[in-house]
């Protein structure tokens, strides 16, 4: 069942797909948001409605206008903010890597990863006619929707993808960690809602906290604090997901306060943690009858 979360001051609603795989969708229009370098663990596929959108990815500014298709793959550092004084609108779609290498098997008969999208943004008639169908039927919560319908539309789009990026089939590029920083990033991953000190974590890669801030940096895109905040906020969604209020979520995830946690969720998934609850809160109650 598609279940919405709408955001009152810049028009943004979240939906959440359990038939296709638990699919994650936002439709917004912001004007004066500002998203900060974040990653999603699924893919971000966005299409541009009105005005233009700037964002950053794979080391430079790219440039969104109206009608192009959005592409960040996962894990992806990117940001995201206008580029007009008008403000943009979009919607997009966030598949995890698993849909796409499942549907591997389907075209080729063998399971060879996620594919890498080059393109941040990307213009093609015909994806852009299906992704529209696609994400008005992901966006809307009028009950008629026809299930077949969307989900044939949603393999179709993803297919599309994987056929016109096939020159890139490959696993997702990532460089190969360093062994004293892997063990900086296994800390983070395990203790992420814990205190950590920059000397913890810099003696475990035997670097001093200046030098190891700026290997991190440029080995993973994203400072270790940024990294932590990143963590902290999959945790939250996770906890929420399963019915814990936002003041708990907050505290359980090691921020300050409630706010401190609707600040950095907002920031980076573009509705407040409330909202992101709410998508899960009726089928909690079922759960429990």
């Amino acid at each position: 069942m598609t279940k919405a979360a709408p955001m009152k001051d810049e028009q943004s609603t979240f939906y959440h797909h359990e038939k296709l795989g638990g699919l994650e969708a936002l439709q917004a229009r912001f004007t004066h948001q500002n998203f900060s370098r974040h990653s999603h663990e699924g893919y971000t596929i966005g299409l541009i409605d009105c005005g233009a959108q700037k964002f950053y990815r794979s080391g430079s500014d790219h440039i969104a206008p109206k009608n192009s298709i959005i592409l960040v793959n996962a894990d992806q550092i990117h940001n995201g903010q206008t580029a007009t004084e008008a403000g943009w609108s979009y919607r997009a779609m966030y598949p995890h890597p698993e849909q796409f290498d499942a549907l591997s098997q389907e075209l080729i008969g063998i399971r060879c990863g996620a594919p890498y999208f080059d393109f941040a943004v990307y213009n093609n008639r015909s994806l852009t006619h299906e992704l529209n169908q696609l994400l008005n039927c992901l966006t809307t919560t009028v009950k008629n929707n026809n299930q077949l319908h969307t989900e044939s539309l949603f393999y179709s789009v993803m297919t599309q993808l994987m056929l016109s990026f096939k020159q890139d089939y490959r696993q997702l590029k990532q460089l190969k960690p360093k062994a004293n920083l892997t063990h900086a990033q296994q800390y983070l991953d395990e203790y992420c809602c814990e205190e950590i000190s920059l000397e913890r974590i810099a003696a475990l890669s035997h670097m001093s906290p200046f030098h190891f801030i700026r290997q991190y940096k440029k080995q993973y895109g994203l400072t270790p604090h940024a990294y932590q905040i990143q963590r902290r906020i999959r945790h939250a969604k996770t906890l929420l997901k399963h019915g814990l209020n936002v003041s708990q979520t907050a505290n359980e995830c090691g921020f300050h306060d409630q706010s401190h946690l609707h600040h950095h969720f907002k920031s980076r998934i573009g509705i407040t943690p409330g909202q992101y609850r709410n998508l899960f809160s009726s089928s909690l109650t079922k759960d429990t009858q």
